[in-house]
C-alpha cells in the first residue's frame, strides 16, 4: 500500500480575514463611528456569510488538518457570528440588556480558555485573542448596564482585534507567496 501525503492549502487566513472584516465593520458601530442604522444590515450580510459561513468552512479544514485549535476557533466564532445575526434579526427587542451582556461575557470566558491556548503559538495570535477577550468583557459589560462609553471601548478594543486578525491573515498568505518571513508572527521558540 503506497502512503500519500495531501498537500493542503492553509484555511487559516481564509477564517482569519472572515473574523477580521465582519469584526471590524461592527467594531466601526460599536466603537461609535457609525450607528446601527447607518451599517447594521451589511454587518449582518457579513457576519452570515464571511463571518459565519467562511469561518465554519475554514474550521472544517482545520478539522482535516488535525488543527484542534483552529477548528475550535474558526467553527466556535463562526457559530458566534451566526447567533449574533439570528438575534438581532429576530429576538432584540425581547431580551433584557443584562442577558445581552451575560452572553457577551460567555464569550469572553471562551474567549480566555482560547487565549491560554495560545500562548504556544506565534506572538501575534496570543496578541488577537488577548484583545477579543478584552472586546467581549467590555461589550459585554457595557451592553449588560447599557453604558455606551463601555460599548465604545469595547468597540474600539475590537478594531484593535480585527487588525490583528487582518495582520495574522495577511503573514500566512505573503509568507508563503514568498517563501520566507516577510510580516513576523512572533514565532515562539
Amino acid at each position: 500500500m503506497t502512503t500519500t501525503k495531501e498537500n493542503l492549502a492553509n484555511p487559516g487566513p481564509v477564517g482569519l480575514c472572515g473574523f477580521a472584516l465582519t469584526t471590524w465593520l461592527l467594531s466601526l458601530i460599536n466603537g461609535g463611528f457609525f450607528t446601527a442604522q447607518e451599517g447594521v444590515g451589511l454587518v449582518l450580510s457579513m457576519a452570515l456569510a464571511f463571518g459565519g459561513i467562511a469561518q465554519v468552512i475554514a474550521g472544517m479544514f482545520e478539522f482535516k488538518k488535525g488543527n484542534t485549535f483552529g477548528f475550535t476557533a474558526f467553527i466556535s466564532y463562526g457559530a458566534f457570528w451566526w447567533t449574533w445575526a439570528l438575534f438581532i434579526i429576530f429576538f432584540k427587542g425581547e431580551t433584557a440588556p443584562a442577558f445581552i451582556g451575560w452572553y457577551l461575557c460567555a464569550w469572553g470566558m471562551f474567549s480566555l480558555m482560547m487565549f491560554v491556548a495560545t500562548l504556544t503559538k506565534p506572538k501575534v495570535l496570543s496578541g488577537i485573542f488577548f484583545f477579543l477577550t478584552l472586546t467581549f468583557f467590555a461589550l459585554g459589560i457595557g451592553d449588560g448596564m447599557e453604558n455606551h462609553s463601555i460599548v465604545h471601548i469595547g468597540g474600539c478594543l475590537g478594531l484593535v482585534t480585527a487588525l490583528g486578525a487582518f495582520y495574522l491573515a495577511a503573514a500566512e498568505v505573503i509568507n508563503e507567496s514568498f517563501g520566507k518571513t516577510v510580516l513576523p508572527v512572533g514565532e515562539r521558540k
